[in-house]
C-alpha cells in the first residue's frame, strides 16, 4: 500500500515577523535606476484621453488614456472621472496584480477621484510589442539585469503617475496610488521613487520582494516560475539573485516618505507573509501601518472589511467629494 502526500505549497516559520530577507542592496543600486529613468525621459509621456461614451455614465466619464514610456512603448490604461466637478480632484493611481488586467475604475470614481488604473506593457492593451505571457514575465531576460522583463514594466507603472499627476483636473498635491499583489509592489515602487509626490500609498499583499527568499518558501505561481527556471539552468541561480537585487521591491521600501499602509495574510501561499514583515520594517515613511489576517491567503485585501479601511485612510487624506448619483443612475437609466 503507498501514501499519497500532498504537495505543501507554502511552509511557514515558526515567527514569520522575525524573519530576514537575503536580499543585497547592490552597490549601483541608485545610478542604475537613475540611468533607467533618464534614458526614459528622452521619450516624451505624450498623454492622450480619448472619451469612450459606450463606457461612460450620468455620473462618470470614461476616456482610454494612453502615453509612451521606455522604449518608446505606447502603454494603455483607463481614465474615469466624475461629471459635473467643482475644483480640482483628488487623483488614484490603481495598478495592477500580475495577471490582472486593469480595472475599469468607476467605482472609484464615484468616490470622488479622477483615478487611472493603468495597463503596463504585457498588459491586454498594451502588448503589442512586449509580451512575455503569465507565466513569463518574472523570469524574462532573468540572467541579465539592463534586458529584464520588469526594466521597462517598473518604469511604465511609474509614468502612470506622471500622467495622472499632471492632468489639469487633478490636484497633483493629493494623489494617491493602490493596488494588491503585483500592484502591491508597484504601489510600493512608485511610491519611492515619486517620494514627495505621493500623498498616500496602499500596498495589499506585496509581491517582488525578497524574490528569491519567497521562491524557496512557497511552491505557489508566480514564484515557482523562478524555481522552474532554477531547474532548467541551475548554473544560473546567482546571477538571477544578482539581477533580481536590482528589482526588488525591499530595496526600493527606504526612500518612502508618505503615510502608506500594508496588509498580509498570514496562510498566503503565493507571496509568503515573511516576505512582507521584512517589506514593511524596510519602509522608510514615519507613518505607516501594518494590517495582519490571521485566517487570510493571498485574498487579505477582501472580505475582512479590508477595503474599508482603505477608503477611510484615502478619504482622511485626500479629501475626495464623492459622487451624488442622479436620479437616471439610481433608477438604472
Amino acid at each position: 500500500m503507498t501514501t499519497t502526500v500532498p504537495h505543501v505549497y507554502y511552509r511557514p516559520t515558526p515567527r514569520p515577523q522575525e524573519w530576514k530577507s537575503s536580499v543585497a542592496r547592490p552597490a549601483d543600486f541608485d545610478r542604475f535606476w537613475a540611468d533607467t529613468f533618464a534614458a526614459a525621459d528622452k521619450t516624451p509621456l505624450n498623454p492622450r484621453l480619448t472619451p469612450v461614451p459606450m463606457r461612460s455614465t450620468p455620473d462618470v466619464e470614461v476616456f482610454e488614456a494612453r502615453y509612451n514610456s521606455y522604449g518608446g512603448l505606447e502603454i494603455a490604461g483607463w481614465y474615469c472621472r466624475p461629471r459635473n466637478r467643482k475644483g480640482k480632484l483628488p487623483g488614484m493611481l490603481f495598478v495592477p496584480g500580475y495577471v490582472s488586467e486593469p480595472l475599469l475604475p468607476t467605482a472609484l470614481a464615484m468616490m470622488g477621484y479622477g483615478t487611472f488604473s493603468a495597463a503596463p506593457r504585457g498588459k491586454l492593451r498594451s502588448n503589442a510589442v512586449f509580451n512575455p505571457g503569465y507565466p513569463g514575465l518574472l523570469t524574462h531576460n532573468i540572467h541579465d539585469r539592463d534586458t529584464y522583463g520588469y526594466r521597462g514594466f517598473y518604469v511604465d507603472a511609474v509614468r502612470a503617475f506622471d500622467f495622472l499627476a499632471g492632468l489639469p483636473e487633478v490636484d497633483a498635491s493629493r494623489t494617491g496610488v493602490q493596488g494588491g499583489s503585483q500592484g502591491g509592489a508597484l504601489t510600493l515602487l512608485v511610491a519611492s521613487v515619486r517620494a514627495g509626490k505621493v500623498a498616500a500609498a496602499s500596498a495589499g499583499a506585496p509581491y517582488l520582494c525578497s524574490m528569491m527568499d519567497a521562491a524557496s518558501l512557497t511552491r505557489s505561481y508566480p514564484y515557482e516560475e523562478i524555481n522552474d527556471y532554477l531547474r532548467l539552468y541551475p548554473g544560473r541561480k546567482e546571477k538571477a539573485r544578482a539581477t533580481l537585487d536590482y528589482y526588488d521591491i525591499h530595496n526600493f521600501a527606504g526612500h518612502i516618505t508618505c503615510p502608506i499602509i500594508v496588509n498580509i495574510g498570514l496562510r498566503d501561499d503565493v507571496c509568503p507573509p515573511e516576505t512582507g514583515f521584512a517589506l514593511f520594517d524596510a519602509i522608510g515613511s514615519e507613518d505607516k501601518r501594518l494590517r495582519t489576517y490571521e485566517n487570510c491567503g493571498h485574498d487579505s485585501g477582501t472580505g475582512v472589511g479590508h477595503g474599508e479601511i482603505v477608503n477611510r485612510f484615502f478619504a482622511e487624506r485626500l479629501r475626495p467629494v464623492p459622487v451624488k448619483r442622479t436620479a437616471s443612475a439610481a433608477r438604472g437609466a
